[in-house]
């Protein structure tokens, strides 16, 4: 009983994970704001450069040392706060599960929506808390009203599962789906948007665009399409699945209607995890994908009916919240792009190397497409992997074919090196 009354004590700070009592206070805060305070007087893009401030974020990750870990792009790990959160949710659930899920758990989730509102500029009541990006999108392609003939554009270069979910409505309900295409790096924001504007016609309805790129970190300038979108009456979509937690921004800024992201990229969120953000006044226009006993109601908790859930996870998302705040959205992002830079500025001009990123801040951040002649993605993937122990990702999609490498905060220099080393030595061989 002793033992029982200790874990509950214990668990129940985890209810407060937005309070002085949260397990982020308990396991960073002091370090966080004493690393804070030494570089106080520095900018964002100085304190990028200061390896002593990001020594104790690194020291709050558990990551693998038995391998160099460069594919943040498709899930990030948790830092070590946010692991030990959903173990204490978990051990908590199965102590009693339908009582600690509902009646304890799911009331976390108000809170919750509050400061994922509060990181994404807007109101609480436009965000609905979901699994991932492609389930966030999923719901608003397959719930808008759209009839045969309606028009909706997007790109070659999209993420695959959206191609697919718009591929499927146009073959089941007979839209037109119409996708222009791209050269990546493109370093010209009005060319990018008089690509999209020269595909419209009068039959045109939405715009699907994505943030950023996921095969080679092209930033899009979402508020220029956003913007010529609605003068021509067109609705846009945003797939952010890359962009929030690395990037700060307000989704309101983005200009677009409807956006969806998962949380267990940059933020580090537990891996499931995600966000739907709908325009408060489109609300009642968008169908729920799961079933739900108000499907055309203004209240964006209709997207949440999904059966039984995983709330330990749900839950976890608090604390990545709080560990992200605790580094700080503009210092995080000039981090993970000064990252990006560090190694893709040493191999940029060497013989037979190509990068397939622009090196502009405005054009990309963390994802970094790299390619050596000679080799296929896949191969140089696989000797990246056996014989320096770096895990990255071969991309090969509609004309993009490169090695996906992505960095995050806890990847350090000396990690970076040893990238460039092996981009030099199989370059030279």
């Amino acid at each position: 009983m002793s033992d029982r009354r200790s874990f509950l004590r214990q668990a129940g700070l985890l209810t407060c994970a937005f309070s002085a009592t949260s397990l982020f206070e308990h396991m960073h805060a002091a370090g966080f704001a004493a690393a804070a305070e030494r570089v106080r007087h520095l900018s964002p893009a100085d304190i990028a450069r200061d390896e002593t401030f990001w020594n104790v974020i690194q020291q709050s990750y558990t990551v693998s040392s038995e391998m160099v870990n460069l594919n943040n792009g498709g899930v990030s790990p948790s830092p070590r706060v946010v692991q030990e959160a959903v173990e204490r949710y978990n051990k908590m659930a199965n102590q009693g599960p339908s009582y600690y899920m509902w009646g304890v758990m799911d009331k976390g989730r108000e809170p919750l929506r509050k400061k994922l509102a509060e990181l994404a500029g807007c109101d609480p009541d436009e965000i609905a808390i979901n699994r991932n990006a492609t389930e966030a999108l999923n719901t608003v392609i397959f719930g808008l009203d759209l009839k045969k003939g309606d028009e909706v554009i997007g790109t070659k270069q999209d993420y695959h599962n959206m191609v697919n979910a718009w591929k499927q409505r146009a073959a089941r309900d007979g839209i037109r789906y119409k996708q222009i295409s791209f050269d990546f790096p493109i370093e010209d924001d009005a060319a990018i948007v008089d690509a999209y504007e020269r595909a419209i016609t009068h039959r045109t309805k939405v715009i699907h665009v994505t943030h950023i790129i996921n095969w080679v970190g092209q930033i899009m300038p979402v508020r220029k399409i956003a913007d010529m979108a609605h003068r021509h009456g067109v609705q846009v979509i945003c797939d952010s699945a890359h962009a929030f937690g690395l990037l700060d921004f307000s989704v309101k800024d983005l200009g677009c209607d409807y956006f969806g992201t998962s949380l267990h990229k940059f933020l580090s969120a537990p891996i499931g995890t995600g966000m739907l953000w709908i325009k408060k006044e489109n609300i009642r226009r968008v169908w729920t994908l799961l079933s739900a006993d108000k499907p055309q109601d203004g209240d964006i908790r209709k997207f949440e009916s999904l059966g039984t859930r995983s709330f330990p996870l749900e839950q976890g998302v608090g604390e990545a919240i709080n560990f992200h705040n605790g580094i700080g959205p503009k210092v995080k992002e000039e981090r993970i792009r000064f990252l990006k830079d560090y190694w893709a500025t040493q191999v940029v001009g060497l013989p037979r190397v190509r990068i397939h990123t622009s090196l502009k801040p405005e054009y990309s951040c963390a994802i970094c497409g790299v390619t050596v002649d000679g080799l296929t993605p896949g191969e140089l993937n696989s000797k990246l992997f056996n014989d320096y122990k770096i895990h990255a990702v071969g991309i090969v999609w509609e004309n993009i074919s490169c090695v996906r490498i992505t960095p995050h905060v806890y990847t350090t220099k000396d990690d970076l090196d040893r990238l460039v080393r092996a981009i030099t030595e199989t370059a030279r061989a």
